[in-house]
């Protein structure tokens, strides 16, 4: 796994191609810690759900990003959300605004059709 200046990338972290198959045991959980360990700096983890997610769809995560969506789980906090959608760089990602815990990512272009359900707000940053 490699971070590059900050930046961490799904598939080519673990070695894979996006359309590949699921990856064997441990790269996933590797991936998530190296998130987490770049979310410490603003306090955002990620489920092992959402690094899979990634990580499949080579979404990559760099720490202007990362404070992207700080700044949009702090102001979703400050109107009281839970359960917040932030659409940011092409992202689409599912956040615990109590929890500061992203639940699931995916690309813009693959929210095309999708219902997100158990939210109660949305963060355009």
């Amino acid at each position: 796994m490699a971070r590059i200046q900050g930046v961490l990338k799904g598939p080519e972290a673990v070695g894979r191609s996006a359309s590949s198959p699921r990856r064997t045991s441990g790269t996933g959980e590797d991936f998530r810690q190296m998130l987490d360990e770049l979310g410490k700096s603003v306090g955002i983890r990620f489920s092992r759900h959402a690094a899979e997610r990634m990580s499949s769809r080579g979404i990559a995560m760099d720490s202007g990003k990362l404070s992207k969506l700080d700044a949009a789980v702090n102001a979703a906090g400050s109107k009281g959300a839970r359960e917040s959608l932030v659409l940011m760089d092409e992202l689409a990602l599912v956040v615990s605004v109590k929890n500061r815990t992203v639940i699931t990512a995916m690309s813009s272009a693959e929210t095309k059709g999708n219902v997100f359900t158990s939210i109660d707000s949305t963060v355009i940053a």
